[in-house]
């Protein structure tokens, strides 16, 4: 059995035990922001995926648009992974993938169709704090998104080796070979899948991917003023999207 297999199996039996020592935040403050910069660039560097800069951090345009929303994932208190979630309602949104993939995302959204990206997944590289659930934990955020915004696909961007794993478990579709992505040395490929079509499918082999009404609310709906003792206060644009209900769209 495979060690990814095996994750997922843990994470069916003890979902409930590992998402009580979970806590998602959404980075608001430009401390929390900072912190998971720093965890890219540790990420990346390990991987070979970047080239090294001397300020030991990664971010982009994306991190600062209205439509994306930076998650760190802290377990047992400790920041361990994080996931940047983007989202698309016209051919005029910005997402690193419609930016990658313009020729195969823009006509959706053309149509009026919702994307949710899911980017920048990273995990702290020293191994001694790795946990083999951390993946499937921290992916869970694209399907809380996915529910929040009525998504109609759900997309990942991930390297060729990797394809195999994300239409095994996540029953996406590759859609094209690999391309140039922002910022990155190595080329990924866009997967995708129908989030209505696999929604049930996912919830069956993952129940603890489903999520409550208000979780997404406090997920997504962002205070207009943050603060911290360590950090200024940010004032955070609205995002100009329609709320979600909480009957999924049929």
């Amino acid at each position: 059995m495979s060690s990814a297999t095996e994750a997922a199996n843990r994470l069916y039996e003890r979902g409930s035990e590992l998402l009580n020592r979970v806590d998602y935040r959404l980075a608001q403050t430009e401390f929390e922001k900072e912190e998971i910069y720093r965890l890219r660039y540790r990420a990346y560097i390990e991987e070979g995926a970047i080239e090294p800069r001397a300020d030991k951090r990664l971010t982009d345009r994306f991190d600062n648009l209205p439509n994306s929303w930076i998650f760190g994932v802290y377990y047992d208190g400790v920041l361990a992974s994080s996931l940047r979630v983007s989202v698309a309602a016209s051919p005029n949104d910005e997402t690193p993938a419609v930016d990658a993939f313009p020729d195969l995302l823009k006509p959706e959204l053309a149509k009026g169709k919702v994307v949710v990206d899911p980017n920048r997944f990273v995990a702290e590289p020293n191994r001694d704090q790795r946990i083999p659930e951390l993946p499937y934990l921290t992916v869970r955020l694209g399907y809380v998104a996915c529910a929040y915004f009525n998504a109609d696909i759900g997309t990942a961007t991930v390297r060729k080796e990797h394809r195999a794993f994300y239409r095994k478990v996540f029953l996406q579709t590759p859609l094209c070979e690999p391309r140039p992505y922002p910022t990155l040395t190595k080329p990924l490929c866009l997967m995708a899948a129908d989030y209505l079509d696999v929604r049930e499918k996912i919830f069956e082999r993952y129940p603890y991917f489903r999520s409550t009404f208000f979780e997404r609310r406090k997920l997504f709906e962002r205070d207009q003023v943050a603060s911290d003792s360590l950090a200024p206060v940010l004032t955070l644009p609205p995002f100009p999207f329609d709320r979600a209900t909480i009957v999924p769209r049929s």
